[in-house]
């Protein structure tokens, strides 16, 4: 199948708009629906239901969507492991969320490169359920995550942990002391998310909701604030007195776990990078 079909038939379900799709894809609109014409004739049923200003993947769309996405997540891995160089044997594609990446993974990622000669890696900012799925297509050999899908499937093991602590823009005693300011609430998984619920009630409705440590990093240093961020990623800030810890607010650990696909073809190398994570961490 030519993949250019693919690829226009995800940007025309991302856009809704046959228009938009066309201009990012430096295409004519004529070009785009000819694509996605030729993709519904293939496959023998219609993808979108074309209403003026209003463009909806159909039933049979929504299904093609999962297919669409593998399809070219596979096809771009085998293009890059072809191409490996002569130094290079093996691509390892490795996937977390945008919050494990800025706490947790990205100096981990440096040394894991260095420690690996002959390894291509590939990263993956990814949902856990969009890295479950991946696994077991074999398109994404590692998954790291707080909340692991817990199937027969896969290994899993504990490669660290995260403490999450209180800070603050301006000094705090206690927690009560935040109730006036802005909050950014960090996702940082289910188990974070009952804590939270249990034990912060106090804590004001949050300012800005995000997935992403650096994001609620910059925002709270910006515009003030207060947020459970990562003690090591927060440190230098306390230090220089731009952050505070908020005195009785007790910090939360999340455990990080990595996870693989047991008949993975890669697996040597798997274990591998997971034995130097568990070390590094």
């Amino acid at each position: 199948m030519d993949t250019d079909l693919l690829k226009t038939f995800l940007e025309v379900s991302h856009t809704r708009h046959f228009g938009k799709a066309a201009d990012n894809l430096f295409l004519t609109r004529s070009a785009v629906s000819f694509r996605v014409k030729q993709l519904e004739t293939i496959l023998g049923v219609e993808l979108f239901e074309r209403q003026r200003n209003n463009i909806q993947p159909t039933p049979a769309g929504e299904r093609m969507l999962v297919h669409a996405e593998a399809v070219l997540m596979a096809w771009e891995r085998a293009k890059q492991d072809v191409s490996l160089s002569q130094h290079q044997s093996v691509q390892l594609a490795i996937g977390a969320a945008p919050n494990l990446w800025d706490a947790f993974l990205q100096e981990f990622l440096q040394k894991l490169h260095r420690g690996m000669a002959g390894i291509s890696l590939r990263t993956e900012v990814l949902t856990q359920s969009v890295m479950t799925r991946q696994l077991m297509e074999r398109t994404l050999d590692i998954a790291i995550s707080f909340d692991p899908p817990k199937l027969e499937e896969f290994e899993l093991l504990q490669i660290g942990e995260v403490v999450l602590t209180l800070v603050s823009s301006e000094p705090a005693a206690a927690i009560e002391d935040i109730k006036s300011r802005q909050y950014i609430k960090v996702d940082w998984g289910t188990a974070f998310n009952i804590q939270h619920a249990r034990d912060f009630a106090l804590l004001p409705l949050p300012i800005l909701h995000t997935g992403s440590a650096r994001i609620a990093l910059d925002f709270l240093l910006n515009n003030g604030g207060a947020a459970f961020l990562p003690r090591n990623m927060v440190l230098a800030d306390v230090e220089r007195g731009t952050l505070h810890w908020v005195d009785n607010a007790p910090s939360i650990s999340r455990n990080v776990y990595v996870s693989y696909l047991a008949n993975n073809e890669r697996l040597s190398e798997i274990e591998r990078a997971v034995d130097f994570l568990r070390r590094g961490a």
